[in-house]
């Protein structure tokens, strides 16, 4: 996926509230904003959501690991 950077002009409160939002989440602001905008997009039907990126945390092969719990 490419990325492009954007210029973008935003209300103070509004990106302050998007501030808080992304480190309640635990991600950056800019990911935060295109997680949002994504998400949007999705839900009113203009982009298809074709794949969920997954990403697992793999330990040192612990036998109390998560693959072994199940």
């Amino acid at each position: 996926m490419t990325k492009k950077a954007y210029p973008l002009r935003i209300n103070a409160d509004v990106l302050a509230a998007m501030q808080r939002w992304a480190d309640d989440e635990l991600r950056s602001l800019n990911a935060q904003m295109e997680y949002v905008l994504r998400e949007a997009l999705v839900q009113s039907g203009r982009v298809k959501l074709v794949q969920k990126v997954v990403v697992e945390v793999q330990e040192n092969d612990e036998p109390d690991s998560a693959e072994n719990r199940e």
